[in-house]
């Protein structure tokens, strides 16, 4: 259960769609975690108090949030990265290293997947909480209410909780691409909701959560319970390095729901020209590419 707004872009198994393989881009989750540090700084500087020493990173994924808290927090304090992919786990430990361990927090290593519980990870603290960052791991537990107050059981009083989900769906293409007709990548999304909805319901013991995450955050016990939203914004044109992460982004996608039946014949051949290299209508040739994208953060706290 990696960390990070990107996670539905994990690889499947295309013999089931549904199933999701993260051991198998742990480089490129690596790399995400990296791009996106700034963001995670910006996040650990937020969210972290000067008192803090305890700070859990669940489903750590490429490890960015670990290291920005790992920075942010001062020496004697414990950083506890989860996740259920031990290859993960590795590269995670292997950056805190190289980052030079006299100026990070101690960082613990802990092999967990939430769906199991937290009880691991509780052995594994110091001492409670005083923050537990959750991103894009919560919806992949079949009983997202029950993993959340799970996680605020990890809390000290006036420890908080943070998740990250929900946001606004990226977007990278002109709505006319002169290849298919207009809106393909507003129909890619909604096909991925499908997708995503179908995903859920293969969870082991999923249940409906049909209210928010705020809601949520209330349910488990937590108070002044609040969201803020990040814009992440790279205009046109975009540098090489990003042009290739929204192909790479995009084919991944496409893949994904090939075998579901999702998406019409008509958009797939579309895409095929857009993601295909040999083709003149090849997304690397357009100058008009951007990324934009907003990642919404919620939080609560527990009071007793």
């Amino acid at each position: 259960m990696p960390t990070g707004a990107g996670s539905l872009d994990a690889v499947t198994d295309q013999t089931d769609p549904y199933v999701v393989h993260w051991a198998e881009k742990v480089a490129g989750l690596v790399e995400m975690a990296q791009d996106d540090r700034p963001w995670y700084d910006e996040l650990a500087g937020w969210l972290l108090r000067p008192a803090d020493r305890v700070a859990v990173d669940i489903g750590c994924g490429g490890g960015g949030m670990t290291l920005a808290l790992a920075s942010a927090m001062d020496v004697g304090g414990q950083i506890v990265a989860v996740d259920a992919e031990r290859e993960l786990l590795t590269a995670v430990r292997d950056q805190a290293t190289a980052g030079g361990t006299d100026r990070l927090a101690e960082v613990t290593i802990v092999l967990e997947d939430l769906g199991d519980g937290v009880e691991s990870v509780r052995e594994a603290m110091a001492a409670p909480a005083d923050l537990v960052w959750a991103s894009a791991a919560v919806h992949h537990v079949g009983d997202q209410q029950m993993a959340i107050n799970a996680l605020a059981s990890l809390l000290a009083p006036a420890g908080r909780l943070a998740l990250a989900e929900d946001g606004l769906p990226a977007r990278h293409l002109p709505w006319d691409l002169g290849v298919g007709a207009p809106g393909l990548e507003q129909r890619l999304d909604a096909a991925n909701d499908r997708w995503f909805a179908r995903m859920r319901d293969e969870l082991p013991g999923s249940v409906p959560m049909p209210y928010g995450w705020t809601e949520a955050l209330r349910r488990a016990g937590l108070t002044g319970v609040s969201t803020r939203t990040f814009l992440h914004e790279r205009p046109s044109p975009l540098e090489t390095r990003d042009v290739e992460r929204v192909i790479d982004r995009f084919t991944r996608w496409v893949d994904r729901i090939r075998p579901t039946g999702f998406l019409a014949p008509a958009d797939l051949e579309a895409w095929d020209r857009l993601l295909d290299p040999a083709d003149p209508a090849w997304l690397a040739h357009r100058s008009d590419l951007f990324s934009l994208a907003a990642r919404s953060v919620h939080v609560g706290e527990r009071m007793d």
